[in-house]
């Protein structure tokens, strides 16, 4: 499965996992959210609110689609947040550690450079949808 992330500066696609949470999020799309920022990570609100995962983590890599399950918001971590450990030391090859505010669901990743998302700024408008697939 395939989504298309958009704001007013870019857009990218993630390939998503089949989990129970990404079922319910595609079950919504399209969408259109307000973005936050947090360090180096995106989040935003959801239409869902999906229990925690048991394989949810706190700590994962730049570029993953995490599901924070406390705010009911997809989370886009690319770099550092402010609690990360070693804020500001490279550790991976897009940037420093990505902790998430608390365990969060994993759905899949970003496809590209998840850098492209430190054009988001906070408060600008978020459109999620799904991207059709051709099947041969």
């Amino acid at each position: 499965m395939q989504i298309r992330i958009s704001w007013p500066t870019g857009q990218l696609t993630a390939t998503i996992d089949e989990t129970p949470t990404s079922k319910a999020l595609m079950g919504v799309l399209p969408f259109s959210a307000t973005a936050r920022t947090w360090g180096e990570e995106v989040y935003f609100e959801t239409p869902v609110s999906p229990a925690p995962e048991p394989d949810a983590r706190q700590v994962v890599e730049p570029g993953t689609v995490a599901f924070w399950t406390d705010g009911d918001a997809l989370a886009l971590p690319y770099g550092p947040t402010p609690i990360s450990r070693g804020w500001g030391s490279p550790r991976t090859e897009f940037g420093g550690e990505c902790r998430l505010a608390s365990p969060c669901n994993v759905l899949g990743r970003i496809d590209g450079d998840p850098r492209r998302l430190a054009s988001v700024r906070d408060g600008d408008p978020i459109r999620v949808e799904h991207v059709a697939t051709d099947r041969a």
